[in-house]
């Protein structure tokens, strides 16, 4: 009897100390935690909050794209109409070995304009280091939009007239990390989000 009630005892501490140790304090063990913004940034903010986790449902493992233009709208597709996609002149794209789709928008004869497209796939902690060390580096704001984060930041070229810049968002393991220069087509990464996720 004594056993019996001694077993139980420790099955209930044990209980307690898992629920203990769930963000949520539901004493679910099937969640995990992706990165998010502590608080809002507004438009006069000089910095951004570090992202933090918070916790979402464990979901199942989302595919990685293998087709450049199949992630966009017709509506991004126009606006990069005329855009050579994949030019060999900028080395290795389209699906990598690991899976990883690597899309190119560029034309090797302008001097700037591009816009270079990686999705992978990255867990929680790399991706929330990686995040937290844009934040505090090198002055990316983050949000946290369609259930996941995005980090963004912008900048004048140093040696053109034209905007740069360069927008994360990470959600369910995967990355979506589009790095850009004078070619910033409105919803593009909304529009990937879109088709990776809804």
């Amino acid at each position: 009897m004594n056993a019996r009630l001694a077993a139980g005892a420790a099955a209930l501490l044990l209980i307690a100390v898992l629920t203990g140790c769930d963000p949520a304090g539901s004493g679910s063990a099937e969640q995990s935690a992706s990165p998010e913004p502590s608080s809002s940034s507004t438009p006069d903010d000089t910095a951004s909050p570090s992202p933090t986790a918070s916790p979402t449902p464990t979901t199942a493992p989302i595919a990685l794209p293998t087709d450049c233009r199949a992630i966009l709208s017709e509506e991004v597709l126009a606006q990069l109409d005329g855009v050579p996609l994949n030019d060999a002149a900028f080395g290795p794209s389209g699906v990598a070995d690991d899976g990883t789709l690597t899309c190119i928008w560029a034309d090797p004869r302008a001097d700037t304009t591009s816009l270079v497209t990686t999705i992978s796939l990255m867990n929680r902690g790399p991706a929330l280091d990686m995040l937290n060390a844009l934040v505090t580096n090198e002055g990316f704001t983050c949000f946290a939009p369609d259930g996941g984060t995005r980090c963004e930041k912008t900048w004048q070229n140093t040696q053109y007239p034209v905007t740069d810049g360069r927008t994360l968002f990470w959600r369910d393991d995967v990355l979506i990390d589009s790095r850009y220069s004078n070619l910033a087509p409105s919803g593009y990464t909304s529009s990937i989000i879109a088709h990776l996720f809804d």
